[in-house]
């Protein structure tokens, strides 16, 4: 792909959504297959709202690692950069729709997902030194040699251009809580832009209030800080303003891809180099269409429907 854009690095997988809604998994009858993983889907949503991206990850030599590559290519994000390990199967997701809005996940990674096995040979370097917008994420240093890979590929970046860092924090993948603070933290300090909700900012820099917390991120050297809040909206703070954004108001069917939704309108707001506030009220709208529908790549929105809830 020429001109790239946007390359995002991390997880990927396919999800596997139950076709019942309100029922856990055993009782559930039937699951339909979709793209999966936040960097993946941050991906597509960049691509559906225009942008060239690409993702850097790696997936099993099985079919479900066929069907990423042909799914990624069919969104309009390109392959080149999906590796291969051998010894290990892509993975997968389960998650029953109960509650809608926060679906509880069970994720099939053992003994270790192949988008951790990143090494440094399967780094694009040319790209990273040169991508307009670069999106790491938090589980990305979860595990080696993944962490020292995206350690490596952050201190190469050196803060230029947008350098995005996601939270993305699961406890699942992390020893305890205070690695976790201490790997995510070091991201803190080789990114200008950061974005997660009031638990992730806990992990991340000590705190869960959203003015305190951008204060301290905005002290290590972030240029945008933009902290979700749930119900009461997204905080987005530079060094001179900040700006408390409202929530849109959808009725939920699956509140899993949300915040990938948000992060791909994110990525379109940064690179189209619009204001904080522009870009943090078209962002929530994304991710509340995301939101009101089944799916996560599948349902990432277009630049005219997010256009449409925001004219409501």
């Amino acid at each position: 792909m020429t001109g790239l854009e946007a390359l995002t690095i991390g997880r990927v997988g396919v999800d596997l959504y139950p076709q019942q809604s309100g029922v856990g998994l055993a009782e559930v009858e039937s699951f339909a297959k979709f793209l999966g993983g936040t960097a993946t889907n941050v991906a597509v949503a960049a691509a559906r709202l225009g942008r060239r991206s690409a993702v850097l990850t790696k997936v099993g030599q099985d079919g479900f690692g066929d069907y990423v590559r042909t799914a990624l290519a069919d969104f309009g994000v390109s392959p080149d950069y999906v590796g291969t390990a051998p010894e290990l199967l892509t993975p997968v997701v389960f998650c029953e729709l109960k509650p809608p809005a926060d679906p509880p996940l069970l994720f099939y990674r053992a003994p270790i997902a192949p988008d951790l096995t990143l090494t440094e040979d399967e780094v694009p370097w040319d790209v990273v030194d040169s991508v307009p917008l670069l999106w790491v994420t938090g589980t990305g240093v979860s595990a080696e040699p993944g962490r020292s890979t995206q350690r490596r590929i952050l201190e190469r970046r050196d803060r230029r251009g947008h350098t995005v860092l996601d939270l993305d924090y699961r406890p699942m993948f992390w020893p305890d809580v205070e690695t976790a603070r201490a790997e995510i933290g070091w991201m803190v300090d080789h990114v200008n832009v950061v974005v997660g909700n009031r638990t992730e900012v806990q992990v991340a820099v000590g705190t869960a209030d959203p003015d305190e917390a951008a204060d301290r991120l905005l002290a290590r050297g972030v240029r945008l800080a933009v902290i979700k809040r749930g119900a009461e909206g997204v905080l987005v703070a530079t060094e001179y303003e900040r700006w408390t954004v409202p929530p849109c108001r959808v009725e939920v069917v699956c509140g899993l891809g949300a915040g990938d939704g948000f992060g791909g309108a994110l990525i379109h707001g940064l690179l189209s180099d619009w204001d904080p506030h522009r870009i943090a009220t078209y962002a929530n709208a994304a991710g509340a269409l995301v939101a009101s529908r089944l799916a996560c790549a599948d349902a990432m929105p277009t630049d005219s429907e997010i256009e449409e809830l925001l004219c409501r």
